[in-house]
């Protein structure tokens, strides 16, 4: 009986391998594919935008809740370029709260979940076993040290939806675009390089002043002096930094994530700079260098606005080094490469159309 049973089940698993193909996904699990895939659902913050930079958005059948939202402030370049996911059916909740009976329902049915694992809802192997779908897990990375990661979140995704090419020419214009910021700052010295501090960066909800991103990559790419970054000790992570550490560090050069503006006229970054006796004195608000950008964390990274932010901070600290460059243009001429379309417009009126500006604060 156990002999019959162990047969049945190497016949099921050969018909699988045969009808199908495998991957190894981010979490290391192997995985039976049909051999194409044409209907997919993503799952887990920021994992849909990573299928819009591989142009297969036509793949989705469903989306998780937050894409059918309205709201008068939307910094996710991919949704904005792609209106048609407010009209689609639902699977679950954002942030990989899935809801493994509706996904049962949809149809037509997802061939393939791809999802990016949090620590929220079912982990992939146990959504895959709720649902019999193929689950495949992806880790999305940074554009820092887990820039491998995002590279090979991309290389994976297209094997799966056949478009491979599309994710190398992707990782190849990220890798172009990087060099450039880097090559145009290259050989300035540490004294060159202004003091600069991000403020006002969202995580899981929008906040104030404090809140900031130690390893924010614009810094990074154009050599900037990021003072949370040099007092960061070994966290590296979205940080709430002292008022007073602030006032003491008295940047040269303040940028407000214009993500604080969700908080409202009375809250926020730049009603604390407006209010606050102590942000009056910083040598960034007396000599007027505080300057409104792209929000950065919004349903996690949006890697292509990191880019276009970099060649604003880059151009207000080393104007010379970035004549040739309007960033308004730069920024549609990024969005278009990587999501399809020039959304920076619709974003810019959401945001007051202070993306990009410099700010009055006194």
């Amino acid at each position: 009986m156990i002999y019959r049973a162990l047969v049945l089940l190497l016949l099921l698993f050969a018909v699988q391998v045969a009808q199908g193909r495998t991957v190894t996904d981010a979490s290391g699990r192997t995985v039976v594919l049909p051999d194409t895939v044409k209907r997919v659902i993503c799952s887990g913050s920021g994992c849909l935008r990573l299928l819009c930079y591989l142009q297969a958005q036509d793949r989705v059948v469903a989306v998780d809740d937050i894409e059918t939202r309205h709201s008068a402030f939307d910094a996710r370049p991919y949704a904005l370029a792609n209106p048609q996911f407010k009209d689609m059916p639902v699977f679950g909740q954002f942030r990989g709260l899935d809801n493994p009976e509706i996904i049962l329902t949809l149809d037509p049915a997802p061939q393939v979940i791809f999802k990016i694992f949090m620590g929220l809802g079912d982990r992939p192997d146990k959504l895959q076993a709720k649902t019999g779908i193929p689950v495949v897990a992806i880790d999305s990375g940074d554009l820092g040290a887990r820039r491998p990661q995002f590279q090979a979140a991309l290389r994976l995704m297209g094997e799966v939806v056949g478009r491979s090419e599309r994710a190398e020419t992707v990782i190849a214009y990220f890798e172009k675009t990087i060099h450039d910021l880097q090559a145009r700052t290259a050989g300035i010295s540490v004294d060159e390089q202004p003091s600069v501090y991000l403020s006002g960066v969202a995580f899981k909800g929008p906040h104030g002043l404090q809140s900031t991103e130690p390893a924010y990559p614009p810094f990074t790419f154009i050599g900037a002096r990021n003072l949370a970054l040099q007092g960061a000790g070994k966290s590296l992570s979205h940080s709430i930094i002292a008022r007073e550490q602030i006032v003491s560090w008295n940047p040269d050069y303040l940028f407000v994530d214009l993500s604080t503006l969700q908080m409202g006229e009375k809250a926020g970054g730049l009603y604390e700079l407006r209010t606050d006796p102590a942000y009056a004195t910083l040598r960034a608000v007396t000599d007027g260098q505080v300057f409104g950008v792209l929000p950065y964390n919004w349903y996690a990274q949006n890697f292509e606005s990191i880019l276009a932010n970099a060649y604003f901070i880059g151009k207000t600290l080393y104007p010379d080094r970035f004549q040739d460059i309007d960033p308004a243009v730069k920024t549609d001429e990024i969005y278009t490469s990587v999501i399809g379309k020039p959304v920076f417009s619709t974003m810019n009126t959401m945001f007051s159309n202070l993306i990009f500006t410099r700010l009055l604060v006194r």
